[in-house]
């Protein structure tokens, strides 16, 4: 399942904050000028499709996402590789690499991981 761009940004609420309401959803997406009923139609939306879980028991409902950040993230790069770099690895690495905003120290752990490689 490939959520859509709005639906990302609330799975990035879930996977940082945890549990949340809908109201500390739009809190969050409120920096970006949300509206609070675009933020809860969005979340029942993804409850529909299967994307979050709704706790009713108490006043206010929790969501949570039921996607993992790691899976989604997976879905996403395999997706962005085979279509903007006909399935080439390294490309994808070294335009990422050359885009000068990489850190001396994400250059050496990005190292250590091709050493262990």
């Amino acid at each position: 399942m490939k959520p859509t761009d709005s639906e990302m940004e609330i799975l990035q609420v879930l996977w940082e904050k945890g549990e949340s309401s809908v109201r500390q959803v739009h809190e969050e997406l409120n920096k970006k000028d949300v509206g609070y009923t675009a933020t809860l139609k969005l979340m029942q939306i993804m409850l529909d499709k299967g994307i979050v879980s709704r706790d009713t028991s108490a006043k206010t409902h929790l969501y949570k996402a039921l996607l993992s950040k790691e899976q989604t993230q997976h879905t996403f790069l395999e997706k962005m590789i085979n279509t903007v770099y006909n399935g080439s690895t390294a490309r994808l690495v070294m335009q990422a690499l050359g885009n000068k905003r990489t850190s001396k120290e994400e250059i050496e752990l990005i190292k250590e991981y091709l050493n262990t490689l």
